[in-house]
C-alpha cells in the first residue's frame, strides 16, 4: 500500500511538472491576446498551418485562421499575410491552401507571402525572423495555441501580439484533445528554446517588403 501511494504521488508530481509551464504561459500571455478591433497595428500577420481536408482545402480550424487574418487585413490592422505551414509532400500544401482562400476573399496576391517550411510553430516563428525579416507581428491562431506561439516568438526575438481565431463552436472532444496536446507541446517548446535550440530548414533571406 505504501508503494501504491508513492506511485500516485510520483505521478501527481509529474503531472504538475508538465502542467505548470502551460499554466504559466496562459497567464503570462493572456494580456497580449486581443480582438480584431483592438489589436495594435503591425505590418505582418503570421498565420500558422493547422491541417487540410482530403480535397486539399483548409480544415475548419485553419479556415478560421485565414478568415481572421483577412479580417485583420480589411480592417487595416496588417499589411501583409504570412501563411506558414507544411509542404513536405507533393499533395499536402498548407500555405498554398491558405493562399487560395485569401485570394477568394479578395486579398491581393501581392500582399500574401508563403512559408512552405513552417512544419512546427517553432519553425514558423524562427523562419519569420530569419528568412522573412519580421521583427514585429500579429499571430493568428486559436486561443489554445496562442500562448505557446507568443512564447516562441518572444524567445526567438520577434515581438508579437495575438488574435484568437475561434470563430465557431468546435467539437468538445477536439478542444479537450488540443488542450491536452498543448501541455506536452509547451514543455517541448521550453526545451527547444532553452536547451536544444534546433535550426529549422532555412534558405536565402526573402525580407517582406
Amino acid at each position: 500500500m505504501q508503494l501504491f501511494w508513492r506511485v500516485i504521488g510520483g505521478l501527481t508530481l509529474a503531472g504538475l511538472g508538465l502542467a505548470l509551464p502551460r499554466l504559466y504561459m496562459v497567464l503570462r500571455y493572456q494580456p497580449h491576446i486581443h480582438a480584431v478591433a483592438d489589436v495594435p497595428p503591425t505590418r505582418v500577420a503570421i498565420v500558422f498551418g493547422a491541417g487540410l481536408r482530403r480535397d486539399g482545402r483548409p480544415a475548419a480550424v485553419l479556415y478560421d485562421r485565414v478568415l481572421t487574418a483577412v479580417e485583420l487585413y480589411r480592417a487595416g490592422k496588417v499589411k501583409k499575410l504570412l501563411f506558414s505551414g507544411d509542404n513536405r509532400f507533393e499533395y499536402y500544401n498548407e500555405p498554398g491552401a491558405m493562399r487560395a482562400v485569401a485570394l477568394e476573399l479578395g486579398v491581393p496576391d501581392s500582399d500574401i507571402v508563403l512559408d512552405y517550411a513552417g512544419r512546427r510553430t517553432y519553425d514558423s516563428c524562427y523562419r519569420a525572423r530569419a528568412i522573412f525579416g519580421v521583427t514585429e507581428a500579429t499571430l493568428v491562431t486559436q486561443a489554445f495555441h496562442l500562448p505557446r506561439a507568443l512564447f516562441l516568438c518572444e524567445a526567438l526575438g520577434l515581438s508579437a501580439t495575438g488574435v484568437a481565431a475561434d470563430r465557431r463552436e468546435y467539437r468538445r472532444s477536439s478542444l479537450i484533445f488540443w488542450n491536452l496536446r498543448e501541455v506536452l507541446a509547451t514543455v517541448a517548446a521550453v526545451w527547444d528554446v532553452v536547451v536544444a535550440r534546433p535550426t529549422p530548414v532555412l534558405g536565402e533571406p526573402v525580407p517582406i517588403q
